[in-house]
């Protein structure tokens, strides 16, 4: 399929426009990409909106939201996030504290969760897995000026009480799936070690194609003995009814030490300068320059002198989360198996091998048959346009390709007949082509209409998937102005962020603007829901 792209930009606005430069810039663009031969339907902005690029002087009133959160971009460090939540709402300056991911892995999306946490609707602190300590830390301080008149006046609102949840769909129902097996992704030899997992889902469970599955996991039983074992637990030790066993298992987290297990081991330490390093550590301080890679073992076997009763121990640790997954499967082509792609982590520091909670339980621990406990998690923003004639262009390296195929295997289902191109790539072609046959099967079908392929260590030079972008610019650029939309899947602060400045260079290149029409060309594409991210 070949789109002729749109052969100059031409200023929608007047010069005398009263804007500054930089607005009319912004509005040019935005007002183009919106013109543009498919562009889509018109965007309603909110006040927020319209302030976040037109400034405080439009005469647009005041909104609760009042900032257009332009800290809301993943690869932003958390300091720079908070700089520009100053003086902002509390409710503003915790969702700027968040990881920006809008994942799904709290439940809901930052915004959201922020809200309810500001709000006294949720005392959960650390359920933004992405943020990790990070995040949890700033969420504390903050939380501090939640005092008793804000949490008396949000008592007296009475909010009607949030809808529940069918089973299945929400992280506080998690329903049992059989897990139907797994199969490796990647050929002979790989640095990664990629599975294609199958679950069956339970009657009454749904979903739709870019939705995402959250599992249950269960920790390595490995870990848990060594963990036992320095604490001088027998293997029958337990904590009331429950084994001891069963409850690390099952229920604790045991990656990344918490704050709360720096202060209960700094409490017990015998040896005077261990108890002083402890302590500072559970202030956030990093006084050997290992704190960040530094998981509960880690801690245990750092200072010899401490040694915490079994249920002071239990209590420090952070509960067990659910991971979420992007499904890599439609329920328009198998409604009832559902699929996850997912790269088992393994890394060394020092001399033991660190594990993936999540994915190495279902990439080698979990047994064929076994019940899990999972939920469904709807997607906020990402999925596919209705009309099955509007173009779709998908970038997804790596693992990232799983929502790719289950947005493919939905084109395929329902003769979708826009046309489907797919950005992916991956270290060698030989061994880490996912789904290499199924693509081309798709390809055949006329389901998928391009794809455009970068490996990173086939050759002299490295190529990612953002270089075939600027490659194949003038196409792709076509295909914008035809009125596709466009979506990312993978790493939040490196792939998805050279995606985007690649997209911005491609619209500057191809569509004859300059950076700031190309930012905004790029900014109205999102506002118009036509550039969706899946990022984690």
């Amino acid at each position: 399929m070949t789109f002729q792209p749109t052969p100059f930009y031409t200023p929608i606005l007047p010069d005398n426009a009263p804007f500054t430069s930089e607005q009319r810039a912004w509005l040019n663009g935005f007002l183009a990409a919106m013109l543009s031969p498919g562009g889509g339907a018109p965007i309603s902005l909110s006040p927020a909106q319209a302030a976040a690029f037109l400034g405080s002087d439009t005469g647009a009133p005041e909104a609760d939201a009042d900032d257009g959160a332009p800290w809301h971009d993943p690869s932003m460090p958390m300091d720079e996030r908070m700089k520009l939540a100053e003086g902002k709402p509390l409710r503003r300056r915790m969702m700027a504290a968040m990881a920006q991911q809008d994942c799904g892995q709290c439940g809901t999306n930052c915004e959201d969760y922020s809200a309810a946490i500001a709000a006294g609707k949720e005392e959960r602190l650390n359920l933004c897995q992405p943020g990790g300590k990070e995040t949890l830390r700033m969420l504390k301080k903050l939380a501090a000026e939640l005092d008793s008149a804000a949490a008396a006046s949000a008592a007296e609102a009475k909010p009607a009480p949030a809808a529940v949840a069918a089973p299945g769909h929400s992280r506080e129902h998690p329903v049992p799936a059989i897990f139907r097996g797994r199969r490796r992704l990647n050929r002979g030899i790989s640095a990664k070690e990629t599975w294609h997992v199958e679950f069956e889902l339970p009657e009454g469970v749904t979903y739709k194609a870019g939705d995402s599955f959250g599992v249950v996991p269960e920790n390595d039983p490995g870990l848990v003995g060594a963990i036992m074992l320095r604490l001088g637990l027998a293997a029958d030790a337990r904590d009331g009814e429950r084994l001891i066993r069963d409850v690390l298992i099952h229920d604790k987290a045991l990656g990344m030490a918490p704050d709360a297990l720096f202060t209960l081991l700094a409490e017990t330490a015998r040896d005077p300068d261990e108890k002083t390093r402890l302590a500072r550590m559970a202030e956030g301080a990093d006084v050997d320059g290992d704190l960040e890679t530094m998981d509960v073992l880690a801690a245990l076997e750092k200072f010899p002198s401490v040694m915490p009763e079994a249920d002071a121990f239990l209590s420090a640790l952070d509960p067990l989360q659910p991971r979420l997954y992007s499904i890599s499967s439609s329920p328009k082509a198998d409604a009832v198996r559902l699929t996850l792609t997912v790269d088992a982590v393994r890394y060394d520091i020092g001399s033991r091998t660190r594990l993936g909670c999540a994915s190495t339980f279902l990439g080698g621990r979990l047994e064929e048959g076994a019940s899990v406990p999972v939920y469904i998690q709807a997607a906020h923003g990402f999925g596919l346009p209705e009309d099955g004639s509007v173009p779709i262009v998908m970038v997804g390296p790596g693992t990232g390709i799983a929502p790719f195929r289950a947005f493919l295997q939905e084109r395929l289902a329902t003769s979708a007949s826009g046309g489907a191109w797919l950005f992916f790539g991956h270290q060698h072609r030989d061994s880490d082509f996912f789904y290499e046959d199924e693509l081309s099967g798709l390809q055949s079908a006329g389901a998928l209409s391009r794809l455009s392929l970068a490996w990173s260590r086939d050759g002299d030079a490295k190529t990612y998937v953002q270089d075939k972008m600027r490659e194949e610019g003038a196409e792709l650029f076509a295909w914008l102005e035809k009125g596709a939309h466009f979506y990312v899947c993978g790493d939040a602060k490196r792939m998805a962020a050279d995606v985007e400045r690649a997209l911005i260079a491609v619209v500057e290149e191809h569509g004859g603007r300059d950076a700031a029409a190309a930012k905004a060309y790029v900014a109205a594409l999102k506002a118009g829901g036509r550039y969706q991210a899946d990022v984690y």
